[in-house]
């Protein structure tokens, strides 16, 4: 006759289970990105110039700081994008770049001229 062999089986792991899929539920929901498109990243880099330039304040901060430099280097960088898109963008992504080009071109001149602080 076969002797019945008791096994130990360590099976705390399911309460570890189930109590990390409970902390999982009871969590806020991630941070769901908008969906990518044009328009967006225009206007994340113009916000990015906006702050550089002094216009708004620096999120991280909760202060107004100037970079004139930096603002320089992305308002480079969105004319850069105007160029190299032309004839692909649709009429409304095409007026959104010229229209942010133009008003940050204009900010910058008066700043490095020292019209407006």
């Amino acid at each position: 006759m076969a002797e019945e062999i008791k096994k130990n089986v360590d099976e705390s792991w399911k309460n570890e289970a189930k109590s990390d899929k409970e902390k999982i539920a009871k969590q806020p929901e991630e941070f769901a990105p908008p969906e990518p498109d044009f328009s967006f990243f225009v206007t994340t880099l113009s916000l990015q110039a906006s702050i550089a330039l002094g216009i708004i304040p620096n999120p991280g901060t909760n202060q107004k700081e100037e970079s004139l430099t930096q603002a320089k280097f992305i308002i480079d960088t969105l004319s850069m994008l105007k160029d190299k898109t032309t004839g692909n963008l649709n009429a409304e992504e095409d007026n959104l770049l010229e229209n942010v080009l133009y008003e940050l071109r204009m900010t910058y001149v008066s700043k490095t001229k020292g019209e407006v602080k």
